[in-house]
């Protein structure tokens, strides 16, 4: 290899791209993505034990077993994760805007009633520029679900209504979607939808 390639290949990493992964797996870590062998036309969100006893027993399933179909502004959510799936800060800062978001869309707190609302805007709409994420339509759920076993999203809505001030309340959402980032990427698996083919 000439001295012209090797340094070529110390500022891309080659060794992270010539990985093989096994089957379907489209990403391991942080979020691991996988190919659908079912038709779905959105991305799916499955328990890691569901979706590794299909992955195991493909005949033995008559349906497919209870997933998450990330549909409307989750489906873009998952979109924006899914374009950087193998930067974890750059998906971690991403989550964080999709918390901010819907604090201002979903959730009540006495400081965004002030003119610090103005503030979060401004926040936002400069990290929705940097981070390169839109959303169209319904925005009802941005946030991706995640089952009452892994985590107390009541817990979570409380600590955001009980903020103070703005530097507490942006706190309790990086806390907040921090813990549901390794929650996401330890309990569950994302399937991609389906394009057809063999």
């Amino acid at each position: 290899m000439s001295p012209e390639a090797m340094s070529m290949g110390k500022v891309i990493d080659l060794q992270h791209r010539l990985q093989k992964l096994p089957g379907n797996v489209i990403s391991l870590k942080p979020w691991e993505f996988r190919r659908s062998g079912w038709k779905t036309s959105c991305f799916v969100q499955m328990l890691r034990s569901l979706a590794e006893k299909l992955e195991h027993n493909q005949e033995g399933f008559a349906t497919i077993p209870s997933h998450f179909s990330l549909k409307g502004g989750m489906a873009y959510t998952i979109q924006a994760m899914y374009a950087n799936r193998q930067e974890e800060e750059k998906m971690r800062e991403t989550y964080y805007l999709i918390g901010l978001a819907d604090c201002m869309i979903n959730q009540v707190n006495p400081v965004l009633r002030t003119d610090l609302l103005r503030a979060m805007y401004k926040k936002v709409f400069a990290m929705k520029a940097d981070l390169n994420i839109h959303w169209h339509g319904s925005l009802d759920q941005i946030l991706l679900p995640i089952d009452s076993q892994f985590y107390d999203d009541v817990a979570y809505r409380a600590s955001i209504r009980s903020a103070g001030t703005l530097k507490e309340l942006y706190r309790a959402i990086r806390r907040g979607t921090d813990e549901m980032f390794d929650i996401l990427s330890f309990e569950y698996i994302f399937f991609c939808p389906w394009i057809g083919g063999s």
